[in-house]
């Protein structure tokens, strides 16, 4: 475990700069700029157990956290809204100094971020923006609108539109193409869906990609809490309702692994597949987070491609603000312009992301140990 939640010599040179200021944290109304980090704790309360994805940048934080003398309160919250309000709740009163939120609903926290604020507690929202409070005082993510663009020129990487380097590809359409969006409670969700279609949408609009279901809009396509079952479900509507004539499905826009596994179960149970055998080819299918069980399907020609946020690099993002904060200076954004929560614009730190079809499997995951190819065969991490 430790080569993936320890720091790493690539991950310590993204580290964040901090930057000296005047006075203390955003909001801050306590000292803790002399204390020792071993008297210091910090709450970490992410969404649910029930992702990979989000097990591992609990880990990473805590252990990161923890290696650097810090107690931690690490809650998962079982995608239960409520429960989520109520551990960040217990945190204050137990007195942590400061938090870091990935939130299940960005705009179901405002009265705790309030009661945070109110004991000098900073906030640091972590890849999800937490909306609708002026007690946001950081943000750690990755590019999101970048992700959707990635994701985008994936799918049409792998219909053949587009070759590998970024170049015009052989192929022609049309295509007839599905989209999935995330959920509509997740800001990224937007974010994810706005970059993909500031590619798609031109081809849309010449007929290079055809959505035979007509749905187009982040609201008729949108996947409550990324629920790999609530996208299995919408991919068999779809399919008995707008493939029922013999329409070839050609890809799907998938915006996170989970996702796209509720897709691919869909379409391998409507007869599509690899092989000879199959009905009808396999689409291509997208996918985020470079889940193990994702990599595998990839790495087997099933899921086309996904995109790697390495967490281990968010985790040490979302610890050097914390301590920027908690030894009375303050993180030093990148980007100041882009995350408003509809209150303000929260400074932000944003991470690079990269795109993983098959060939890239060894580069970009193995090597940087990350995953191990034993890992990748079981299709399971350990």
């Amino acid at each position: 475990m430790s080569r993936k939640f320890g720091l790493t010599a690539v991950s310590a040179v993204l580290a964040l700069t901090l930057a000296a200021c005047g006075g203390e944290g955003a909001g801050s109304t306590s000292d803790t700029s002399n204390a020792d980090p071993e008297d210091l704790s910090i709450g970490v309360a992410m969404p649910t157990e029930t992702s990979e994805r989000w097990i591992a940048d609990g880990a990473n934080v805590e252990s990161q956290l923890e290696e650097a003398g810090y107690t931690v309160d690490l809650q998962f919250a079982g995608d239960d809204i409520p429960t989520q309000s109520r551990q960040v709740d217990q945190m204050i009163t137990d007195g942590v100094d400061a938090l870091i939120i990935a939130a299940i609903d960005g705009t179901a926290l405002a009265p705790q971020l309030e009661a945070a604020a109110a004991e000098g507690i900073p906030v640091i929202a972590y890849d999800r923006l937490i909306r609708d409070s002026d007690n946001v005082d950081f943000y750690v993510t990755f590019d999101n609108f970048e992700v959707g663009v990635a994701q985008a020129n994936a799918l049409l990487t792998g219909l053949g539109l587009l070759t590998a380097d970024g170049s015009e590809g052989e192929a022609a359409g049309p295509f007839n193409i599905e989209l999935f969006a995330g959920s509509l409670d997740d800001n990224n969700a937007f974010f994810f869906f706005d970059g993909a279609m500031s590619v798609l949408q031109p081809l849309i609009d010449d007929g290079t990609l055809v959505v035979p279901s007509g749905q187009t809009k982040i609201e008729q396509v949108a996947t409550l809490r990324w629920s790999q079952e609530a996208a299995q479900t919408r991919m068999e509507t779809l399919l008995t309702s707008v493939y029922d004539d013999g329409t070839v499905l050609n890809g799907v826009l998938a915006p996170y692994d989970g996702i796209s596994r509720g897709i691919i179960t869909a379409l391998q149970n409507g007869g599509y597949g690899p092989g000879l055998d199959a009905a009808r080819p396999l689409p291509v299918v997208t996918g985020q987070d470079a889940e193990i069980a994702s990599v595998k399907l990839i790495a087997d020609g099933v899921q086309s491609s996904t995109i790697f946020k390495d967490t281990r690099l968010l985790a040490e993002q979302a610890v050097a603000a914390a301590e920027a904060f908690l030894e009375g200076n303050e993180p030093e954004p990148n980007n100041t312009e882009d995350y408003d929560n509809g209150v303000k614009i929260v400074p932000s730190y944003l991470l690079p992301v990269e795109t993983v079809f098959a060939d890239d499997i060894q580069s970009v995951l193995i090597d940087s140990e990350y995953y191990s190819a034993a890992e990748v065969e079981a299709g399971q991490a350990d």
